[in-house]
């Protein structure tokens, strides 16, 4: 899909506008997915609660070449990569630095991308929040992993495994399949007034949350466009709120796997030093590079592009749209002399660091958009 030479992508870069900005929205889930596992065993017989119904999936655990342990992919294939697809097709049509930077990554390394998780935010209210997105994947076979908590923030994530029996060779979507990171809002430790305005879009949306997918992969908001005064409020409290209301379901990133590039960048440092070299500003929230505790796991990520959005009061303004994001998962302590040619994804890093997600957060922040300009 990105296969434009350098120079190609230099002369896109200065025609590049932004497309009409017509959003999509989500409809979360409450607390239903709580999990309570610290390992990577899959979990079966998942039960997921979306509003008044539940549907049971069913998982069985496996190991594949891409190195992920969880269960065996359910469902169509083809149809199940194609909602990716449209999710990538909205959010690549939205975000001119996000192409532009695949195209120049996979222009420069020469080889295939691969997506180390795509990440949705959600409201956590009234059956819109995490399960509203993560049906789809429970039901094609992804699993369930650890809860992550941002006090600070009043928000709470879960993330999944892909399922592995699955052919990985091409690139993108056709690749390995990503990780999926699902964040929610909680909507009850917010003001009143804050949590006025976010019921008032959900009842809107009634039933929207069912096809929280769908919504996303068509780029639609289940609910009608907010008042501008609306956004503004949110924004004054919780600016992930505000990025939610005008965007819903849409991708808010994707995530270049670093390490599975063949070229120098396959080291994070050297891709960000890369990225800015292009004149690409990244996200310095508590540093460019972030880093885990335990060392393993490096992350960075672009600051999020924006876009006119018109909103239901005739106000036209500028709001923050998505960004891409970089991680380098390195070699697990008790693989380390592993030879290179043998080392699998089930050998690195696994999982998500708090520390860091909660500094990834802020590429959508007013913080770094005016940095940016500046």
């Amino acid at each position: 899909m990105f296969t434009a030479g350098a120079s190609t992508i230099k002369i896109n870069l200065s025609s590049l506008t932004s497309p009409s900005f017509r959003f999509l929205s989500s409809t979360s889930s409450s607390p239903s997915l709580q999990t309570k596992s610290r390992d990577f065993t899959p979990l079966t017989n998942v039960s997921l609660s979306t509003g008044k119904r539940r549907y049971l999936c069913s998982v069985s655990a496996s190991k594949s070449e891409n190195g992920f342990t969880g269960s065996s992919f359910q469902g169509d294939e083809s149809f199940f990569r194609s909602v990716l697809e449209g999710m990538e097709t909205v959010y690549l049509n939205r975000n001119p630095t996000a192409k532009a930077v695949l195209g120049l990554v996979q222009s420069a390394d020469g080889e295939r991308i691969c997506y180390d998780h795509f990440a949705f935010r959600t409201f956590g209210v009234n059956g819109h929040g995490i399960d509203s997105m993560a049906s789809i994947f429970l039901d094609y076979g992804y699993t369930q992993k650890e809860e992550l908590r941002f006090p600070v923030k009043k928000l709470r994530a879960l993330w999944f495994s892909p399922p592995s029996n699955l052919s990985d060779a091409g690139s993108g979507i056709k690749g390995p399949l990503p990780r999926i990171f699902i964040s929610e809002l909680l909507v009850d430790q917010m003001s009143p007034q804050a949590q006025e305005i976010i019921k008032k879009y959900v009842e809107i949306s009634a039933s929207g949350y069912k096809h929280a997918a769908l919504a996303s992969a068509l780029g639609s908001l289940t609910w009608k466009k907010p008042l501008y005064s609306e956004f503004q409020q949110l924004a004054r409290e919780s600016e992930y709120a505000a990025w939610t209301l005008v965007n819903g379901y849409a991708l808010n990133h994707v995530t270049i796997s670093t390490h599975r590039l063949k070229s120098q960048l396959r080291s994070i440092k050297r891709l960000n030093q890369f990225i800015e070299g292009s004149e690409f500003k990244l996200n310095s929230e508590g540093g460019i590079l972030k880093v885990s505790p335990d060392g393993l796991l490096l992350q960075s990520s672009t600051v999020a592009d924006s876009s006119t959005f018109q909103f239901s009061d005739g106000v036209t303004e500028s709001v923050p749209c998505s960004y891409i994001e970089f991680a380098e998962r390195l070699v697990l302590p008790q693989y380390k002399n592993l030879p290179e040619e043998e080392v699998r994804e089930f050998h690195r890093r696994d999982g998500f660091e708090v520390g860091n997600a909660d500094k990834i957060f802020e590429s959508t922040s007013k913080e770094q958009l005016t940095r940016r300009a500046a």
